[in-house]
């Protein structure tokens, strides 16, 4: 008598599926730091462009060099509210993967139980086959010695 799980083409459809959310949640964390990464470039790169510009108004900077300066930091202020949307979204993508993940997990987790549980049921039921066989087996034996 062989086991088959009569939901085994569910719970291997179901693995499939948190394998590929799984893949999905890990590029979405790879696209999470890149972005994040780049944001953080920007932020050094501003600190150092105004560290750079306190330091040369202090030894005499022309109105000029001051405007192209302000501008530089303006337009690197756009780039950094952008970043920082893209780096909100990923977090946002990444988090409902996190998410999906997650309840993947439970549900795979429920039919693996299921079929543990089914399996547990199946092997009692051989072992009561295979006490009932035994009884009758002593019985068959039992009349056997009797007879004589």
């Amino acid at each position: 008598m062989n086991y088959q799980y009569r939901f085994e083409r569910i719970l291997t459809l179901k693995e499939k599926e948190k394998d590929e959310v799984q893949e999905m949640y890990r590029g979405s964390i790879e696209k999470f730091e890149k972005v994040a990464g780049k944001l953080y470039e920007f932020l050094k790169k501003k600190e150092e462009l105004e560290q750079l510009q306190e330091t040369k108004l202090q030894n005499g900077l022309s109105v000029q060099d001051i405007r192209h300066h302000q501008q530089f930091i303006t337009n690197l202020e756009k780039t950094i509210s952008y970043h920082q949307d893209l780096v909100i979204q990923a977090r946002n993508r990444m988090n409902w993967y996190e998410e999906k993940l997650v309840d993947m997990n439970v549900e795979v987790k429920k039919y693996e139980k299921m079929k543990e549980k089914d399996l547990h049921r199946f092997l009692q039921s051989i072992q009561q086959v295979e006490n009932k066989q035994l009884d009758e087996v002593s019985v068959v034996q039992y009349m056997k010695r009797g007879v004589r």
